[in-house]
């Protein structure tokens, strides 16, 4: 964050309004230093209230995944199910911090085809935490 922007407070509704922006947001204690993804209100690791948005980079790495085959509502909707079933996971962003999101650019018919440790690059138009994998050139 610069100085002349005003702070949000350390809620999912902001945390979800950065990612509405394009921008993956987490919380940076200025007493002890620790970045937390998702982000704080408060830092639990020495208890403080004194945090700053910290802007994260688009890159991770897949330290998780599941394949999902019975899928709620929403995603139901999408035409996702037992037929066509999806991927969430936890990434890990290059500064150790892990999140769940939902993950692209895999074929989730064929799990065995996908490596813990694959990276990943965040899709920012996504009104949802969305990874897709980084294929070679």
């Amino acid at each position: 964050m610069t100085p002349d922007q005003p702070s949000r407070p350390f809620t999912a509704a902001s945390f979800n309004q950065y990612l509405a922006e394009g921008k993956l947001m987490a919380s940076r204690c200025e007493g002890c230093g620790a970045v937390h993804l998702p982000p704080r209100a408060i830092c639990p690791a020495c208890h403080s209230a004194n945090l700053q948005w910290q802007e994260e980079s688009d890159s991770a790495t897949l330290a998780a995944f599941t394949v999902i085959y019975v899928a709620p509502s929403a995603q139901i909707a999408l035409g996702y199910g037992r037929e066509k079933p999806y991927l969430s996971g936890i990434v890990q962003t290059p500064g150790g911090q892990k999140i769940s999101a939902r993950i692209e650019g895999f074929d989730p018919l064929q799990p065995e085809s996908i490596h813990v440790g694959a990276p990943l690059q965040r899709v920012s138009d996504s009104p949802a935490l969305t990874y897709r994998a980084v294929t070679e050139a």
